[in-house]
């Protein structure tokens, strides 16, 4: 019987290890989402003030993130700042650092177009009814707003979950990498392990974004109107 190469998945620790490194790309992608939608809903109020310097500044650091690939950051952040700045700081922090500014440059701009979609009848009712500023926001504005942003912010989620196996490019040991070891341990004892392990991961990247995907068609079914 030909030799398949899927038993490489089992022998030893390499299912564990597997495993292992999906907790890893779990633990950066799940830590940036967060970190990054605590920032980007700052930055997404400050782009509604009047200010006009104060909005081009997040404009352009939109555009910053948008221009350049990800993978640039991530090597400009692990491989030109730490030495420069003198600091030591893992390949794992460098790249929650990178995620998190991404994601807070993505959902600062769906908060700023939610906030700016809400009709302007209700401001003014809400000015009306003698509600400050502070209180337009958490009555009505954001509310509101939180229904229009959640659909787009999922799918900012899923994109940032597959985006993370760039960081396997500045060294950290996650689930790709895991994958890659794997491979070149058995290449020659197993030369069709590629297709397993690779398959492998598919299926793990697919259990982890799927449910996210299908979270984000529903609050678009449900709020779509």
């Amino acid at each position: 019987m030909p030799n398949l190469g899927i038993e490489v998945l089992f022998e030893g620790s390499n299912f564990q290890r597997l495993l292992g490194g999906l907790l890893v790309t779990i633990e950066i992608s799940f830590l940036s989402i967060i970190i990054g939608t605590l920032l980007g809903i700052v930055m997404g109020l400050l782009r509604t003030f009047d200010s006009k310097a104060l909005r081009l500044v997040l404009r352009l650091y939109l555009e910053a993130f948008r221009i350049i690939p990800i993978l640039v950051w991530l090597y400009v952040a692990h491989f030109s700042f730490s030495p420069l700045l003198q600091i030591d700081i893992s390949g794992e922090a460098t790249a929650i650092l990178v995620f998190s500014l991404w994601g807070a440059a993505e959902i600062g701009d769906i908060v700023r177009g939610a906030l700016e979609s809400m009709p302007k009848h209700q401001v003014e009712s809400g000015q009306a009814l003698g509600l400050s500023s502070g209180q337009l926001y958490r009555y009505i504005l954001i509310p509101q707003a939180v229904r229009r942003m959640l659909p787009g912010s999922i799918n900012l989620a899923t994109r940032m979950v597959k985006t993370t196996s760039l960081v396997v490019l500045i060294g950290v040991i996650e689930v790709v990498k895991i994958g890659q070891q794997i491979i070149e341990l058995g290449v020659i004892k197993a030369p069709n392990s590629s297709f397993w392990v690779y398959g492998f991961i598919f299926i793990l990247y697919f259990l982890v974004c799927y449910p996210l995907s299908k979270l984000s068609k529903r609050f678009e079914h449900k709020w779509g109107n």
